[in-house]
């Protein structure tokens, strides 16, 4: 079953294609690639975004630029069934939580985390366990990017403490 919607031709993916690639690619230019006005760019994707097909324009950020020097995923195992709405609430409270996600297999989420640096990861995780649901966690630090231009490689959020030394 799709959840896209019905309207979603062959000229909206063009269009959402050119955006992926660089949001700031202008109507203008885009409709010159794709045989269509800026106006009617303009309307086929204010529609898009309407019905969440395009949910919103990100910059693609370093993430060594802002402070943030080491990245992990950490797997969470909570005791007994902790509801998805719960562990929702605990990882909004991280700032170095940058993803969270419920998952299958062994674990019950599996965070994204990036901090300023190892001992500051080690606090973070710290802090994580200490979770009264969370019975254990299994962390693998990220050595490099295979794919450098994808999102998770970049990062939205300057690190705690050091917005100011970003520069």
């Amino acid at each position: 079953m799709s959840s896209r919607p019905a309207s979603f031709d062959e000229l909206d993916r063009k269009i959402v294609t050119a955006l992926m690639e660089n949001a700031r690619t202008s109507f203008a230019e885009i409709g010159a690639e794709i045989g269509l006005s800026s106006t009617a760019v303009k309307r086929r994707v204010d529609r898009l975004r309407e019905t969440d097909v395009i949910t919103g324009f990100t910059a693609t950020v370093r993430p060594s630029a802002l402070g943030w020097r080491t990245e992990a995923y950490v797997e969470v195992y909570c005791e007994g069934a902790a509801p998805p709405r719960r562990l929702a609430e605990v990882v909004r409270g991280y700032p170095e939580i940058t993803a969270a996600m419920t998952v299958t297999g062994g674990a019950d989420a599996l965070l994204h985390v990036r901090a300023r640096d190892v001992e500051h990861f080690e606090e973070v995780l710290e802090r994580i366990r200490a979770e009264p649901f969370i019975r254990k966690t299994i962390s693998v630090m990220v050595l490099s990017h295979l794919i450098p231009e994808s999102p998770e490689a970049g990062a939205a959020l300057l690190a705690p403490d050091d917005a100011g030394d970003a520069g």
